[in-house]
């Protein structure tokens, strides 16, 4: 009557998305490179580069730039944000700096102080997740031991 029916489910697809967070009271400083999404709820002195989607919540200060295939910011950036599709700044959001980026929304109250480039033809954008991300993750040569 039952009976054992297995499945064969593909393992990529139960596999859950990786998120990075820094949460709400932490500090960090120097470069963040990421090849998955980043939530940023803390204080990051120092620039993000992120293949994924970077989330800046509205309790976060990110003093440096911002780089990602997809960004969504709630909060303060200062810096220049290069965005490779679509960024998005929310009702909170406060940016001092140059914005580049495929697809622009903006929320009424979000503050900019900064220029901005959009569209599909700026060559700020052309591979810049990729390149910034390869530029920022160089392997460093193992030091030379003295004998």
């Amino acid at each position: 009557m039952f009976k054992n029916k297995s499945k064969n489910v593909n393992k990529t697809a139960q596999k859950t998305p990786s998120l990075n967070m820094i949460s709400e009271g932490t500090h960090i400083s120097g470069t963040i490179n990421s090849k998955s999404d980043l939530r940023i709820a803390g204080k990051v002195e120092g620039d993000c580069v992120c293949k994924g989607k970077i989330i800046v919540t509205s309790t976060a200060i990110l003093s440096g730039n911002l780089i990602a295939t997809d960004a969504d910011v709630s909060g303060l950036v200062e810096g220049t944000i290069k965005v490779a599709n679509r960024l998005t700044l929310r009702q909170s959001a406060k940016v001092g700096g140059d914005l580049f980026t495929k697809v622009f929304v903006v929320e009424e109250g979000a503050h900019l102080n900064g220029s901005c480039k959009m569209g599909d033809n700026s060559s700020e954008l052309e591979g810049i997740v990729d390149a910034e991300y390869a530029k920022s993750t160089k392997i460093k040569e193992p030091a030379l031991q003295e004998s």
